[in-house]
């Protein structure tokens, strides 16, 4: 199976409604697992309206669990096409828990972090590069950026990262969205995984576009641009 990063909210038990809570608070009794079988979403569009796309199926309906200062925190994966379908007809907002990107990490993720947000940790895997935050901190990240943008030449790119804010909104305030390199962190070194500050360059050119610096917001851009091309290089080779 090819590497992936996951974009994922985890939120509240107690923010869903009542009959799915009761689902996912007897999946959690039954010992449910953290790290289901994957992949399952390929992002295609983020906005709440726009299509949600399977890469693959399959049976059951899991979930990764996260326990935060002592509750417990479900980012559902639901795989069947089928289940979607019924999810969409009961509630026409509903969007995935979680984003998928095969190869690389998309460099607009990275805006709804900062450096604070980063832990790099040696797991049964092998070593793996996160990124963790409150949701209402990473909408505020996306807006800063979306409104620096409208006011640069890459207005153009502002689309992207209002799609990534209106999925934030959808979910519950207290609410965690974590971007997990997961097996894309195989792509790299030691070395070049911990001299990995993506999320705290992408900031660095946000505010540089924000002060009207465009030479370095270009030049902190392009140097998060390269390293992941270098990376994306796999794709085509696979």
């Amino acid at each position: 199976m090819f590497p992936c990063a996951y974009l994922r909210v985890f939120q509240p038990l107690e923010a869903f409604p009542a009959e799915e809570r009761g689902h996912w608070e007897r999946y959690i009794v039954a010992g449910g697992r953290a790290r289901p079988s994957r992949p399952i979403y390929r992002e295609r569009s983020a906005a709440p309206q726009g299509p949600i796309g399977l890469l693959s199926s399959a049976e059951g309906d899991h979930a990764d669990l996260r326990l935060v200062d002592g509750s417990y925190c479900v980012c559902p994966c639901r795989t069947r096409v089928r289940e979607l379908a019924r999810i969409r007809r009961r509630q026409p907002s509903a969007v995935p828990f979680m984003l998928q990107s095969p190869w690389h990490v998309p460099i607009r993720w990275f805006v709804l972090f900062d450096d604070e947000d980063r832990r790099l940790a040696e797991t049964p895997e092998g070593f793996r590069l996160t990124y963790r935050t409150a949701v209402p901190a990473a909408r505020k990240r996306a807006e800063a950026a979306l409104s620096a943008l409208r006011r640069s030449e890459l207005a153009p790119l502002s689309d992207m990262v209002g799609d990534l804010g209106r999925w934030l909104a959808s979910f519950d305030h207290r609410s965690i969205v974590e971007l997990d390199y997961d097996r894309v962190s195989d792509l790299f070194g030691w070395d070049e995984l911990d001299n990995d500050h993506s999320a705290r360059e992408i900031q660095e050119s946000v505010s540089a576009l924000r002060t009207g610096d465009l030479a370095k917001a270009a030049e902190l851009y392009q140097s998060v641009a390269g390293r992941w091309a270098e990376v994306r290089s796999h794709e085509s080779l696979n």
